[in-house]
This record gives C-alpha cells, sequence and structure tokens, in this order.
C-alpha cells in the first residue's frame, strides 16, 4: 500500500499506522505524535487504526531543550 509519510511517498506491507511506523523504521515510539490526514491519532489506537492508500501521515517527535 502506498502512503504519504512526512511528506515522502513510501510503500508498506500491512494495513495498521503501526505496520507504517515498523516500515519506517522508526523503533523508539518514545514522545511521537503521529496524526493521519490531518487528525491526532491516540497511541491506544496506533495497533488497530487502518490506514487507507493515500493516506497522510505526520509524526512528530517531542524534544527538550533549553
Amino acid at each position: 500500500m502506498k502512503i504519504i509519510m512526512n511528506d515522502t511517498p513510501i510503500e508498506i506491507s500491512g494495513s495498521t499506522l503501526n505496520h507504517a511506523l515498523s516500515n519506517s523504521g522508526i523503533s523508539d515510539l518514545k514522545g511521537l505524535a503521529v496524526a493521519v490526514n490531518e487528525t491526532v491519532i491516540p497511541r491506544t489506537t496506533w495497533e488497530n487504526f487502518t490506514l487507507k492508500e493515500n493516506d497522510t501521515i505526520t509524526i512528530i517527535r517531542a524534544t527538550q531543550g533549553g
């Protein structure tokens, strides 16, 4: 399935948000916020959230600094 992740088209195997994150090589999920088609998706639903062809995923990682 083809999706767009952070403005980059990618092919993923599987259809859930967890599959997309795994296929993109993201292993550390701490501090991540994820939106699909501009709607923030709660972390508790990532495993069962079904993606559709051409969905747009935006991933934001929280950082701290001083």
